[in-house]
């Protein structure tokens, strides 16, 4: 099985240069749990709801002027939409996240979540079954 098969196509994103208020938006009105942040066509990272609660609000950063790009980490872990799943699995695991860009080349064309390759590897988990129900994080 190909990331292609199990990723959610057109994720949401957010320029590096807008307010993490607006990828808070972005969050809520897609009902998902991250954001991949862009500078022009380059991914730059993802950030996410707990990103936004633990790195900025919880440390007083004013979300409404503090740049989404400033959460993104320095370093993109992303996959290719033509990889196994079991390589994005392995990603997540050496990286130690939950989430990955996928990318066609030079262009984010999705995202693939734990949730997503818990549902394709064992529909009958109780991540899958959690995953199923809950909203795309």
């Amino acid at each position: 099985m190909k990331v292609r098969d199990v990723m959610t196509a057109n994720p949401i994103t957010v320029r590096a240069d807008e307010p993490l208020s607006t990828a808070a938006r972005r969050m809520r009105d897609g009902d998902v749990g991250a954001v991949i942040v862009v500078d022009g066509t380059e991914v730059r990272g993802v950030v996410t709801d707990r990103d936004i609660a633990v790195r900025a609000v919880a440390e007083d950063l004013d979300p409404r002027t503090l740049p989404t790009g400033e959460l993104a980490g320095p370093d993109v872990i992303a996959t290719s939409a033509e990889d196994d799943a079991a390589t994005a699995v392995e990603l997540m695991r050496t990286h130690s996240v939950r989430r990955l860009p996928v990318m066609d080349g030079e262009q984010v064309v999705g995202m693939v979540t734990l949730g997503d390759l818990a549902v394709a590897r064992d529909q009958d988990s109780a991540l899958a079954d959690i995953s199923s129900v809950a909203p795309n994080n």
